[in-house]
């Protein structure tokens, strides 16, 4: 049986937790904007602005939770005009990223205001498999920060109830 996902804001979960999942030497490998040693304070500012993001925009990254242990963050960031969607995932729990991820788009799904989300992976990602399985399609390259990432885009249009008549 999966396990219980559940998002909480990162202001939730103690700073020495994100300390650790970001010092991972396997979280970094995918993450070329990732520079430099994180230590408490580097935790502590990078949740408070993150919870500037959710000032700003009404929406941001939270902390994940499976059955209530702590497994990464992610969420939703405005880049420009588009809402990117992010995830990072303790090593423990790479395995989770499909669910985690369609719980997080049906949110964007029920948000008029997000017709389509982007997701920017390093060109070091080889498998794009669970992108194609989202129905993501990338639409090229960008470079951030001096850093090339491969874009892909996911229409969000919104969930439609199915009605069934009775005769």
């Amino acid at each position: 049986m999966p396990p219980e996902i559940t998002f909480t804001r990162l202001s939730e979960v103690p700073a020495e937790t994100i300390r650790d999942h970001m010092s991972d030497p396997r979280v970094a490998e995918h993450m070329p904007l990732l520079t430099g040693d994180w230590d408490l304070e580097t935790a502590q500012r990078f949740v408070v602005a993150k919870e500037a993001i959710w000032a700003r925009d009404g929406l941001g990254h939270w902390a994940i939770l499976a059955d209530g242990v702590y497994v990464g963050w992610g969420g939703f960031q405005k880049e420009g005009e588009e809402w990117d969607f992010g995830l990072v995932l303790r090593p423990e729990a790479f395995g989770l990223g499909l669910v985690i991820a369609r719980r997080a788009l049906d949110l964007a799904r029920d948000d008029p205001s997000i017709p389509y989300v982007t997701f920017l992976l390093p060109p070091s990602r080889r498998h794009f498999g669970a992108l194609a399985r989202l129905g993501a399609q990338e639409i090229g390259k960008v470079d951030l920060a001096g850093a090339q990432f491969l874009k892909f885009r996911l229409q969000t249009p919104p969930k439609v109830a199915v009605v069934h008549e009775d005769s």
